[in-house]
């Protein structure tokens, strides 16, 4: 009775007010599962914005071709080669951020967000220039048809060109979750969203004096609305409530702070350009089955994404937990929290996953009328989630090792698992074996379920808890 007591509907809705509102916690001292609650609320709910982009340009885009969402699958999986580098950045942020934050040093915190944050302008721009000159030489090596490059080559463009507003997004985000702040991460997303939500069939479909720009149109509504979020951020760290408010006196450039995030950011930078550019050779491979069964895959794919979303968030709030716990001195309470962490994934993914298992028809139907295009979609949504409850804890446990600053141990098993295993065994399977697309969706499975064993094999070993960043 008592416990039942404790976790009443009234002290439930009281932890959600304050993990939405940002109430300050110290997550390194009493309950793990309010931890949990308080940290994986705003970042599910972040990550599920993230997502939001990807579905609300599939859902507008399906209207205007097949061409069009082949487009969009094409150009993200080269921009996943840009996330895996703003994603190194932004764990090596989060972690070394979570750690200083742990010691009770705001200073040194403050300074580890600007040199982040120097980093991810350098970056974005180099990128940047590349995407604005060469647009259609990135589709066409990509496997894009020639009717496919010249109706989306101006997609590719504004989404690789204006990149900079994707990685500053990720990173300063990365910022206030490492700081424990994360619902203002949620709300710079939940703004990008509504945003993007309007603009997109403004400048897809023309409105007013607005011209219709097609495929076009929705980078510069997603563009739009990630670049409005930034400023927002922006404001929020000079201006606003975060712990991390940075000052005048911090805006210098300091090598050795800047050195240290390098390099806790290499391993992560590796881990993802491996699962990433993976990715981009599985895309390549679907490429070779044409337009219907690429479409399938990139609505799969995106749907896959929302869900995956929360896990994400749930992953994340691991992340801080182990950072903050380390730096605290107390790592049996962040090897604890991880555990506790993955259970609450594992739930959440095996509800997931029998849902696609039962309805992957009617889920690819919302998105295209094609038959072709829900016949290949929804195989590919129910042969990857049916390992979906592995990916939980892998994904936990892997989120663990870099809010550690571990980021070496995850790249190593990302490399075995996706570049020995994953590539050879999609290729024989879907090409040499002509097993088709389900070769890829099979390959995608197995890879990911070595993945999670691995990681929770090497995580028992502890070694994660004597990492310092």
């Amino acid at each position: 009775m008592s416990r039942l007591h404790k976790y009443s509907f009234h002290s439930i809705v009281s932890f959600l007010r304050d993990s939405l509102t940002g109430k300050e916690n110290d997550y390194t001292s009493g309950s793990i599962r309010r931890s949990i609650f308080l940290l994986a609320v705003p970042m599910i709910l972040e990550m599920m914005m993230e997502s939001v982009f990807a579905l609300v340009d599939i859902i507008f885009l399906s209207r205007v071709s097949v061409n069009a969402v082949a487009t969009v699958g094409l150009t993200e999986s080269v921009i996943t080669l840009l996330y895996a580098v703003a994603m190194g950045l932004s764990m090596a942020a989060t972690a070394v951020i979570a750690r200083r934050v742990g010691e009770r040093d705001l200073r040194s915190a403050r300074q580890t967000a600007v040199q982040a944050i120097g980093l991810g302008i350098i970056v974005a721009v180099a990128v940047g220039v590349a995407g604005v000159l060469y647009p259609r030489q990135i589709l066409s090596f990509m496997g894009g048809e020639p009717g496919l490059i010249e109706e989306g080559y101006r997609y590719t463009q504004i989404m690789i060109g204006g990149n900079i507003t994707i990685f500053l997004l990720f990173l300063i985000n990365a910022i206030f979750r490492g700081a424990g702040d994360a619902s203002i991460a949620m709300w710079s997303l939940i703004l990008s969203n509504i945003l993007n939500i309007i603009l997109d069939p403004v400048f897809i479909f023309g409105l007013g004096p607005v011209p219709a720009f097609g495929v076009e149109g929705a980078a510069i509504a997603t563009t739009i609305g990630r670049g409005t979020a930034v400023l927002f951020q922006l404001w929020i760290l000079f201006f606003g409530w975060s712990r991390i408010k940075l000052q005048v006196a911090d805006l210098v450039f300091r090598g050795q702070v800047m050195w240290n995030l390098v390099r806790v950011s290499l391993g992560g930078i590796g881990q993802f350009l491996i699962g990433t550019s993976s990715w981009v050779v599985l895309m390549r491979i679907m490429s070779e089955f044409g337009s219907e069964v690429l479409a399938g895959y990139t609505i799969s794919i995106r749907v896959m994404m929302f869900t995956m979303m929360p896990s994400w968030g749930m992953s994340n709030a691991a992340a801080t937990l182990v950072g903050q716990n380390l730096g605290a001195g107390q790592p049996d309470r962040a090897e604890k929290s991880v555990w506790q962490t993955g259970k609450y994934n594992a739930v959440f993914m095996l509800t997931v996953s029998l849902v696609y298992l039962a309805f992957a028809p009617h889920i690819i139907g919302w998105f295209s009328a094609d038959p072709e295009v829900i016949k290949y979609g929804s195989l590919s949504l129910q042969v990857v989630a049916a390992g979906y409850i592995f990916y939980a804890y892998g994904m936990v446990i892997t989120q663990a090792f870099n809010g550690a600053g571990d980021t070496r141990t995850p790249t190593v098993i990302n490399f075995f698992c996706f570049w020995l295993f994953q590539l050879p065994f999609a290729y024989l399977a879907a090409i040499v074996l002509q097993w088709g697309p389900v070769g890829v969706y099979a390959g995608i499975t197995l890879a990911e379920t070595l993945i999670a064993v691995i990681a929770l094999i090497w995580f028992k070993k502890g070694h994660w808890k004597t990492v310092n960043v």
